[in-house]
């Protein structure tokens, strides 16, 4: 009898999600769990906070406030945390940073038992918990290589986004309706609970030790990393391409005026939502994701792609293409956010991973951190729809100037990079040290 041929994928399978990592690594379903948890108990946080500020000072400019106090110690920490990821067990950080942002929620928790809540502990909590997601995150990150196989990192990054696109469009609606019947208290009460949930899980996961040659943490170690992505322009290339994309292309801020502007008061919170909804259909729909090797290019036309819709977003006068826009600049970004994380996870040294975690953690972050400031300044010299559109039109100017200048981004190639080759190399290694011995 021959033998049959395997049979080939069909369009239903390379477009629902791969489950392979999922089923493959008990850490990472372990991970995958006490993530799921743990997102939808820090929205109801997320929605809590500012809510709570605005009932005690009724003032726009103290909820506004959160942000400031937040961005410095994600900045610092986050940098500092990358340079621990490299040096510690990833699995002992990030257990110790969730037992901590689990205590700074109790403490939320009381504040907002007391007869008279205070102003000044919710800020000194934000500010607390930014600096322990900036030591958490990379280590958070750079755990997804140590427990997946080399080959199955995009998939493991689109499961992940799955379930954080799903957070994103549904937490906000619960934590709202939490918040609405039952005050900030109970939200800060589900998300402790919720925080012992994602504890329990993660406390079941197996030891990460740090990797073979891991350095004390420094500032000097940290430039060390500075220096490495430096030293990479394709690297380089992801960093400052989703930048520009955040900095001109992200109007979050503005979306109230612009809900005015459209006579369209009722679908301010649709429009916050709209984009998750774009990223959790793509997350849905990644089979396709695994079989791209130029991640390059899968960035910058995904950049290209938000800064189209958000162009588009404000030259049109209808809500509902509003919506259909923001949802497809969405998708566009996890699109964008596959790339990169595959491109960072593939061919980054173990050794220096985490050191690079912090880099991209501020990547991200800063981003749409100055993009807000860029939005409302814009509007208030063209107007909020003229803000839109101007900003996702220079989103598409400065992306296409970078990939310009930028052409190893673009030349990128899994197959053929040799950084990837080394990184695949060097796990080969470590899984099967006596056959790589005798290669050798």
């Amino acid at each position: 009898m021959s033998e049959e041929n395997p049979a080939r994928p069909t369009l239903l399978s390379r477009l629902r999600p791969d489950l392979t990592p999922w089923r493959s690594s008990r850490d990472f379903r372990l991970l995958w769990g006490s993530g799921c948890v743990s997102s939808f108990g820090s929205f109801l946080t997320y929605v809590a906070v500012p809510l709570q500020i605005k009932q005690l000072t009724g003032s726009y400019l103290a909820v506004g406030a959160i942000g400031v106090v937040e961005l410095l110690p994600l900045i610092v920490f986050g940098l500092w945390g990358g340079a621990l990821a490299d040096a510690l067990d990833r699995r002992k950080l990030v257990l110790g940073a969730e037992a901590g942002l689990g205590l700074l929620s109790g403490l939320l928790l009381l504040n907002a038992l007391l007869p008279h809540p205070m102003l000044w502990p919710i800020y000194l909590v934000a500010a607390l918990v930014a600096a322990l997601d900036g030591l958490q995150r990379p280590a958070l990150d750079t755990l997804v290589p140590r427990i997946v196989a080399h080959e199955q990192l995009t998939s493991a990054f689109a499961l992940i986004s799955l379930y954080r696109s799903t957070s994103t469009v549904l937490g906000p609606a619960l934590a709202g309706f939490v918040v609405a019947y039952s005050g900030p208290g109970t939200a800060y009460a589900l998300d402790v609970l919720s925080f012992a949930a994602s504890l329990l899980l993660l406390a079941r996961m197996r030891a990460v030790p740090p990797p073979t040659g891991a350095v004390k943490p420094s500032v000097a170690a940290v430039m060390a990393g500075v220096r490495y992505a430096c030293s990479r322009p394709e690297l380089l290339g992801t960093y400052v391409v989703d930048i520009a994309a955040m900095l001109f292309a992200f109007p979050n801020a503005i979306f109230p005026f612009l809900a005015d502007d459209l006579h369209a008061h009722w679908a301010l919170g649709l429009m916050y939502g709209a984009s998750a909804v774009g990223s959790l259909v793509v997350s849905a729909t990644s089979g396709w994701a695994g079989s791209v090797h130029r991640h390059g290019r899968m960035v910058v036309l995904a950049a290209l792609g938000w800064g189209v819709a958000m162009t588009g977003a404000g030259l049109t006068g209808s809500i509902w293409l509003v919506l259909l826009c923001l949802a497809a600049a969405g998708g566009a970004d996890m699109v964008s956010g596959m790339g990169r994380s595959t491109m960072w996870n593939q061919s980054i040294p173990d050794e220096l991973r985490g050191r690079l975690a912090g880099v991209e953690l501020l990547s991200y972050s800063v981003g749409p951190q100055l993009g807000q400031v860029r939005a409302g300044g814009t509007a208030s010299l063209v107007g909020v729809r003229g803000s839109v559109w101007l900003g996702g039109l220079a989103c598409v100017l400065s992306v296409g100037a970078l990939a310009a200048v930028l052409p190893k981004l673009l030349a990128y190639d899994a197959r053929t990079d040799p950084h990837v080759a080394a990184v695949r190399a060097t796990r080969e290694r470590q899984a099967d040290p006596a056959g790589a011995a005798a290669a050798s």
